[in-house]
């Protein structure tokens, strides 16, 4: 026999039945590892899952990793809950768990409820805390008038580990802290509304981007502790810039040390590869049948919300979830019960998932990444939808880009790809994204998927840029994107910030800042965002051309804005359509000199009485080459 280990426990009776039940949404508050004191002394209390474990110990520097030294005990209700208090252990003790599995086999786990992990490649658990002296309170008092529908949304996405690093040694990862300092600035002088973190929690490979997770509860600690990095989140906050986390519960990765075959049984996954593997990523899917699993999920979710006050959730691979047959062939998949396609479990999973963010944080959002065209994925549950805030928009994405890599003499043919999205861009709350999957894996970057010379490139995206800021729908753009990275990014190294100092890059930056700053101070571009009220075509026909103009309408008429784009090299005298007579003002020109443009300029607009595009007024602009004007009435 080892060494005692004293009967404690800090689970309730009700906390057992809500587990299992699939109703315990604060998990991190029971299991895992937590400092204590327990009859006068110090130590810490130890919890973890393993119903098919016939024995668990907790191993670690303390006790020479001897699995039979300091063993947990199982509690007496069926849960599969092993626990017990360590007296003398404190914060930063080394451990895993030892678990001698009903089969036989002999494995060392990490904590999944561990709030730290050791700095990979190490794999053990390390005991922490959340304890953070928040300053945010204002921020977290008034987000929800940032965070509303009908508020406007910039997202930057990015990557931490890649987004800079030390200029003295490339190799060298800036810790949270160091982010803060020339992040937080640099997002507040850019205009951006909120940022978008690629998954923060601990990842063994690396390249992986985060996206193949192993501690669920534990910040990376590449770039530091849990409290560097709620000092981040603290002053992005303090500048009145909200979070979004990438939360992955779509699949986990196979490595010997996390969730998979957790106590020797597939525990957190299904059994069955047909649907507990996911082909495409190598990677385990998650048993949204099984109420503890579910449990687990929506902890997590509660957990960076709760503990790093995070103001949204961006959910990965969500058409993974909902499709048993996604990336399978006939006959590597199993219908559900009715015989059909759809993962019933992962469409219950997600609504439960939602309805409980919600109701227990009601100005947060979650954002879909949803690749099809699943009904209903930003609609209520009542509504017999999932219940997500916001869905990427990746069909408009996708014909957009194909789009503007035709060559401009060649887009008369491809009219529709820009038309085509208002057909279906009112049937969810859309995001428009621009994100990091478009610029790797030789899909080049943004700027080199351009057609034409160095000019015509940064014209063409800049127009892009501005048809993006002024279509409906909230906005997302991947790091770099906003000064025209020529590169893929690269995980291993920064973004190639000295291309700032070259004219065509500085104009990109300052035309995507203005962006910014002109969708926050335009009512009629984020007021009504989701809404049909909220945008008109006054031309959509002239594929001869390739013009396109439209309204963005918001709750007042004074608000309206007009936008006239000209995706060809030509310089065009064009008439336009407007709803009110009078004078309309310039307040945005893509083909600035500022911006590195051409600086065809057009001059304020006063209407006549010509009837012209369904309109009894009309106004002539001349529309700059590859470029967009933004008009609004005096």
């Amino acid at each position: 026999m080892g060494q005692a280990v004293e009967v404690y426990s800090l689970f309730t009776d009700f906390d057992i039945n809500l587990f299992c039940e699939g109703r315990h949404f604060k998990l991190y508050e029971k299991l895992g590892s937590h400092t204590v004191i327990h009859n006068g002394k110090e130590g810490v209390h130890f919890a973890v899952w393993a119903p098919n474990a016939a024995s668990v110990s907790v191993v670690g520097n303390f006790n020479g990793w001897n699995p039979h030294s300091h063993q947990l005990h199982v509690r007496w209700d069926s849960s599969g809950i092993w626990e017990g208090f360590i007296e003398g252990l404190k914060l930063g003790e080394v451990y895993k768990y030892h678990i001698h599995s009903n089969t036989g086999e002999h494995l060392e786990k990490a904590d999944p409820f561990a709030l730290v992990n050791e700095q990979p490649p190490h794999t053990a658990s390390v005991v922490g805390t959340t304890w953070y002296q928040w300053n945010d309170q204002t921020w977290m008092r008034q987000r929800h008038t940032y965070n509303a529908l009908d508020k406007p949304f910039a997202v930057y996405e990015m990557h931490i580990g890649s987004w800079l690093r030390d200029p003295s040694d490339p190799e060298r990862f800036l810790s949270y802290r160091e982010i803060a300092d020339k992040l937080v600035p640099y997002l507040k002088e850019m205009g951006f509304t909120h940022v978008e973190f690629m998954p923060v929690m601990e990842h063994p490979f690396y390249p992986s981007w985060g996206y193949q997770i192993t501690g669920y509860f534990a910040a990376s600690s590449r770039y530091g502790s849990p409290q560097d990095l709620m000092h981040l989140i603290e002053s992005l906050h303090k500048n009145n810039i909200g979070v979004i986390l990438d939360w992955v519960p779509s699949h986990f990765p196979g490595d010997a040390h996390g969730l998979y075959k957790f106590d020797g049984s597939h525990l957190f996954e299904h059994e069955d590869p047909r649907k507990g593997f996911h082909p495409d990523w190598k990677s385990y899917i998650f048993n949204y049948g099984r109420n503890e699993v579910r449990s687990f999920l929506i902890s997590n979710a509660f957990f960076w919300l709760d503990r790093y006050h995070i103001d949204g959730l961006r959910v990965d691979a969500v058409a993974s979830m909902l499709y048993l047959d996604y990336s399978r062939n006939e006959g590597e998949w199993i219908p559900n019960e009715y015989g059909g396609r759809e993962n019933l479990e992962a469409v219950h999973f997600l609504k439960e998932f939602n309805e409980a963010v919600y109701a227990h944080f009601p100005d947060v959002q979650t954002i879909a990444e949803e690749s099809t065209s699943w009904p209903g994925v930003s609609k209520p549950t009542f509504e017999n939808g999932l219940g997500f805030g916001m869905k990427w928009m990746m069909g408009w994405m996708h014909d957009t880009l194909n789009y503007f890599k035709e060559d401009p003499i060649n887009r008369r043919y491809h009219h529709d790809k820009i038309t085509f999205g208002t057909v279906y861009s009112f049937h969810e709350n859309f995001m428009l994204p621009l994100s990091h999957d478009e610029v790797v894996h030789g899909k080049q970057s943004l700027i080199y998927k351009m057609p034409g010379d160095v000019w015509q490139k940064f014209a063409n995206l800049r127009a892009l840029y501005l048809y993006m800021y002024t279509f409906v729908g909230t906005k997302l753009l991947f790091m770099g994107g906003e000064f025209g990275q020529t590169s893929e990014w690269n995980v291993n190294q920064s973004l190639d910030w000295h291309l700032t100092q070259f004219e065509p890059h500085r104009g990109m930056q300052q035309f995507v800042k203005d962006l910014n700053l002109l969708y926050r101070a335009q009512p009629a571009l984020y007021e009504r965002a989701f809404s049909p009220e909220g945008f008109q075509w006054v031309e959509l026909g002239d594929h001869e051309n390739s013009v396109f103009a439209y309204l963005r309408r918001g709750n007042t008429p004074s608000d309206d804005v007009l936008v006239v784009l000209n995706l060809t090299p030509v310089v065009r005298d064009y008439c336009v359509g407007v709803p009110m007579d009078g004078l309309w003002e310039v307040i945005l020109n893509s083909d600035d000199v500022s911006y590195y443009g051409s600086g065809i300029h057009q001059h304020d607009a006063l209407s006549e009485e010509i009837d012209w595009m369904g309109y009894a007024n009309s106004i002539t602009l001349k529309l700059p080459p590859l470029g967009g004007l933004i008009l609004k009435q005096v």
